[in-house]
């Protein structure tokens, strides 16, 4: 099945695409950096250098994070990566809305069942 990707670039200050929407989302519902990783199969050190790279990019950080004490540490989005989160999801559903036609016509003229081979020239006799 033929699918879209949506990714923003946001120029000098990098790129926000499906990789960093779902840490967002992982850390929302799991509450943690560190069990947002461990559901995505991601080092702990990698998610908590995107989460930082994150807060970095926008004038307001995306996650909060808190330090662990007696009931251990924490993370969870901020107002603004609430939000942040919500344009995403929101621009991805517009999308994938505005594309489908185009994409079904591009999946049905997908070879199926084979890989598709570039030809190549005949030999001369």
């Amino acid at each position: 099945m033929t699918s879209l990707i949506v990714r923003i670039d946001l120029g000098d200050a990098g790129r926000i695409g499906p990789g960093k929407i779902l840490l967002l989302q992982m850390i929302d519902r799991h509450g943690s950096i560190s069990a947002a990783g461990r559901a995505m199969d991601l080092p702990y050190r990698h998610a908590w250098e995107l989460v930082e790279q994150l807060n970095l990019t926008f004038r307001e950080p995306v996650v909060a994070r808190q330090t662990g004490g007696r009931k251990g540490g924490g993370a969870a989005l901020t107002p603004f990566g609430a939000e942040l989160l919500a344009h995403f999801e929101a621009l991805k559903a517009d999308t994938e809305r505005a594309a489908a036609r185009h994409l079904l016509r591009i999946d049905a003229a997908l070879r199926t069942g084979q890989q598709a081979k570039i030809p190549t020239a005949r030999k001369r006799a």
